[in-house]
């Protein structure tokens, strides 16, 4: 099966416990690491600039770029402050955006990180594809004076779309509602999933049924990436066995080996065997209610 991936390869620079290390990432990576690990060919559309340098660590994880990745404009590249759980986000460089091209692939992520897909874009995926999961950070976030990541309340139509997957924060921005009513607004707006994502407590929507999973209390370290391995899980899960409820699971159950490495960077990105003895866990604690 095959998982194609709209969104940018980043530099990440990730400053924790006084030390900065400097680790390839963005969606394009996270995700596309996870879904080889899966044993899924990944289309990858993406745009990455002369200064990445880490071509070579992305293949052998078995994750290749295409040429049609280059561009003479720099990498998009973050600056990361980890404060515990929390965390501050800067952008210091933005590199080109993705324009759509057609795919044999099974499925779609679209996972912008910051302006990289428009809605022009988007709304080709959504036409043109039996699965869609939707990240929508990358056209919530806006910049200040400083470079500063910030979020700003943004109408996009996402009907369609099957998967969305929300923080609290992003879920308030596309909807102006909160929890159980936000889930709600965006499943009125036309999507099959709606993927809540609060820390370490996951929420699912479908039809009529709300999924309650929780992540067991750790020392949380670098999260970076953690909600990308967690989409890329849920699509591939999805994909593969069209069941709602295991693929939850085994998002989760992905997230939660990743945390568990204490890694930091794409060194995190767990693989199949650990995702899967997490979701087989996690299957059995999921509680659900009616809506």
């Amino acid at each position: 099966m095959k998982l194609a991936i709209l969104s940018h390869c980043t530099i990440d620079e990730i400053s924790r416990n006084g030390q900065v290390v400097e680790t390839p990432g963005g969606p394009a990576a996270y995700c596309g690491i996870t879904a080889k690990n899966m044993k899924f060919d990944v289309d990858l559309q993406t745009r990455i600039g002369p200064d990445f340098k880490f071509k070579r660590d992305l293949e052998a994880k078995g994750l290749f770029l295409p040429q049609s990745a280059s561009s003479d404009n720099p990498t998009t590249r973050f600056s990361l402050n980890i404060l515990g759980a929390e965390r501050e986000l800067y952008l210091k460089a933005k590199c080109d955006q993705i324009e759509f091209s057609n795919s044999d692939s099974d499925g779609f992520i679209v996972s912008p990180v910051f302006d990289e897909v428009s809605e022009e874009t988007l709304d080709q995926v959504r036409e043109n594809s039996d699965f869609s999961l939707f990240d929508p950070q990358g056209f919530l976030r806006r910049v200040d004076s400083n470079g500063k990541i910030y979020l700003e309340k943004t109408l996009l139509d996402i009907s369609k779309i099957t998967a969305i997957k929300t923080d609290p924060d992003e879920a308030f921005y596309l909807t102006g509602l909160q929890e159980k009513e936000a889930m709600l607004a965006l499943q009125k707006k036309g999507v099959k999933h709606v993927l809540y994502t609060n820390k370490q407590d996951i929420t699912m929507l479908v039809k009529d049924r709300l999924y309650n999973l929780h992540i067991p209390n750790m020392e949380i370290g670098d999260t970076t990436g953690v909600g990308d391995i967690f989409c890329a899980a849920f699509a591939c899960s999805y994909l593969k066995e069209n069941d709602s409820l295991w693929a939850i699971c085994f998002a989760v159950g992905a997230a939660q080996a990743a945390l568990e490495t204490k890694s930091t960077g794409i060194s995190k990105i767990p693989n199949s065997g650990s995702i899967q003895q997490s979701a087989a866990y996690l299957y059995n604690l999921v509680k659900f209610s009616q809506v």
